[in-house]
């Protein structure tokens, strides 16, 4: 872990504040910023000249994010936020009246409101109750009938870091033969995740919070086993073969998953969050998985000490980057650990921690001392 430390210095962030919120939006890198500048001087000087370099930087950029989640690069399209993938899902399975989608009830808006939006359509949403902050697979299986279409489920739960077992959910749909979609903003970036061991078929994350990038840029994947049955609810000029035949009309939509990016991309956002891949892709996903559960773990032993009750579990397969505890005050603590320096948040009544691979086990001492002083347990 001691290895890692180098890396913190790509953090500026880490100058002014001890930041424990990449569950929320996270600080960028020096890596990204660079990107970033790069562009800005690059089309402020020259334009539009240099526009086939950050073409090829979105090119690398696709090839990292399916190497991160063990994809194939043209199973890969950009999206602007995680909200657009799932929705393009949900827009492009071809329901029927009378079909459902299942999904659990700890789930962030995200991956409700584009399911409850087929309901015009005659399709119900299911919504399977959690036990104690906790997604049973049994349950959702039990909600699964003939005309269940779709599971979505968040590989972690935003408001208390639930692990959900993603290759016991996909396995089950294949079972079931109905599609697997995941959410996986709350663990791209600190979790490994393998598309093609846990079954996912359908999958969506922005990419600014645990991959450190602007917001505005995100990966969607779509399998090759179910590329064809999905339709693109949008298309547009980029979304053909001949995309470039600006004079021949040919609706003939391209055999990838690029045939979900109807237009121009956001070339500059792109290339910042391929920054951050080769980033993360460097330091290593299992490392940086290490030292986030090595820091949760020191925060779980200060809090229990301190004897403020943790809502997240505690099991060693059900754990992630973030630690959620209650207090008597919330949004107290939240404002007092701001008032000092550190950055959390307050989700669904309880005090969210998440701190990244750079931050130290330090910074979570400050947390704890903080914690103490403030006797809102």
């Amino acid at each position: 872990m001691q290895a890692l430390a180098g890396y913190r210095r790509l953090f500026p962030v880490t100058e002014r504040f001890i930041f424990f919120n990449h569950a929320g939006v996270s600080p960028i890198s020096l890596k990204a910023a660079e990107v970033v500048h790069e562009f800005l001087i690059d089309y402020t000087r020259n334009g539009s000249v240099n526009s086939k370099l950050w073409e090829r930087k979105t090119e690398e950029a696709r090839k990292d994010f399916a190497r991160l989640i063990g994809a194939e690069p043209g199973e890969v399209a950009f999206v602007k936020n995680t909200s657009e993938g799932i929705s393009l899902v949900a827009n492009g399975i071809g329901f029927e009246p009378g079909d459902n989608v299942v999904i659990p009830s700890l789930e962030f808006p995200a991956n409700v409101y584009p399911w409850l939006n087929l309901a015009r359509f005659g399709v119900a949403t299911r919504i399977v109750p959690a036990r104690k902050g906790r997604i049973s697979v049994k349950d959702i299986d039990k909600a699964i009938d003939r005309r269940t279409r779709l599971v979505s489920i968040s590989s972690v739960e935003y408001s208390n870091g639930f692990r959900n077992d993603l290759e016991a959910l996909g396995s089950l749909c294949r079972k079931r033969d109905i599609y697997f979609c995941v959410d996986a903003i709350q663990s791209l970036g600190a979790i490994p995740m393998d598309v093609k061991r846990f079954g996912i078929d359908l999958l969506a994350a922005d990419g600014h919070k645990w991959l450190l990038s602007p917001e505005g840029a995100g990966g969607f994947y779509c399998s090759k086993r179910v590329l064809s049955q999905i339709h693109p609810a949008k298309v547009g000029w980029k979304s053909v073969v001949r995309a470039r035949d600006y004079s021949r009309i040919d609706f003939t939509l391209r055999r990838n998953s690029k045939k979900f990016e109807e237009g121009s991309l956001n070339l500059m956002t792109i290339a910042a969050l391929g920054a951050e891949l080769k980033l993360l892709l460097e330091v290593g996903l299992a490392a940086i998985e290490k030292m986030i559960l090595s820091l949760t773990d020191h925060l779980i032993a200060g809090l229990r000490q301190q004897g403020f009750p943790i809502v997240s579990s505690l099991y060693p397969r059900e754990r992630s980057g973030i630690v959620s505890f209650l207090s008597r005050d919330p949004e107290a603590v939240c404002q007092r650990l701001k008032h000092k320096g550190i950055i959390v948040s307050v989700r669904d009544g309880a005090v969210r921690v998440s701190p990244h691979f750079y931050n130290s086990h330090e910074e979570v001492d400050k947390l704890l001392e903080v914690l103490g002083k403030s006797r809102l347990n």
